[in-house]
């Protein structure tokens, strides 16, 4: 099977199976949002879920956020993981929302990246859950499931996972197939044992091929 044909037996199957996949955080605006993208890097989204909802009653703009002291907001994620470096950051973003975008989230992804805490993942997350754009965020489930299944070759980093992947998936697909890697990652393509006998894509996935001659031999 060539790499096009593995896209496309990717992009067949997920559409039919998973055709609406969304983020798992919850959030209301741009600024909930980034806030709780913040928050998930190296964190489970199911823990950032339990913790938002106090932080943005009682941070509910970003103007009410830089107000606050970063051991305030501290409290309030003291669960999350690293919680004194996102404490930090959090107030940063919100004291720059403020005083550069008039309390608003910059859809310019270059510009999201100029704030506290914000890497290109981050801002790309926005990017595609926002608006749509075609760009494709690897975390740790992307970039293993992208290896494993055969769509990146080599990547030895999220960047050259990334472009293969946007250079792979037609480019209006992008925004949906970030949340279809994702979500077959943290439920199927699981990392130290993945469940191939309850995975739709076998036929199209490399490691699940090699596995079967290894087995057969």
């Amino acid at each position: 099977m060539t790499t096009k044909e593995r896209f496309q037996a990717v992009v067949d199957y997920f559409q039919e199976a998973m055709p609406i996949a969304e983020s798992e955080l919850n959030y209301n605006n741009p600024f909930e949002l980034l806030v709780a993208v913040v928050l998930s890097a190296q964190c489970t989204d199911k823990r950032v879920n339990m913790t938002t909802p106090a932080l943005f009653k009682a941070y509910p703009t970003p103007e009410a956020m830089a107000r606050a002291t970063v051991d305030e907001v501290y409290g309030y994620i003291r669960s999350i993981s690293y919680p004194n470096n996102k404490a930090k950051h959090l107030v940063a973003l919100a004291e720059r929302l403020v005083e550069s975008y008039g309390g608003e989230v910059p859809s310019d992804l270059d510009e999201l990246q100029t704030l506290p805490g914000v890497g290109r993942k981050t801002a790309n997350v926005l990017g595609a859950v926002l608006w749509q754009r075609e760009v494709m965020p690897v975390d740790t489930h992307v970039f293993r499931v992208a290896a494993r299944i055969g769509l990146s070759r080599n990547a030895r980093t999220p960047l050259a996972t990334e472009r293969q992947l946007e250079a792979g998936f037609p480019g209006e697909l992008l925004p949906i197939a970030h949340h279809w890697l994702i979500l077959h990652g943290r439920y199927t393509c699981v990392a130290r044992k993945p469940k191939c006998d309850k995975c739709g894509i076998t036929h199209a996935c490399k490691y699940w091929r090699e596995n079967q001659r290894k087995t057969s031999k």
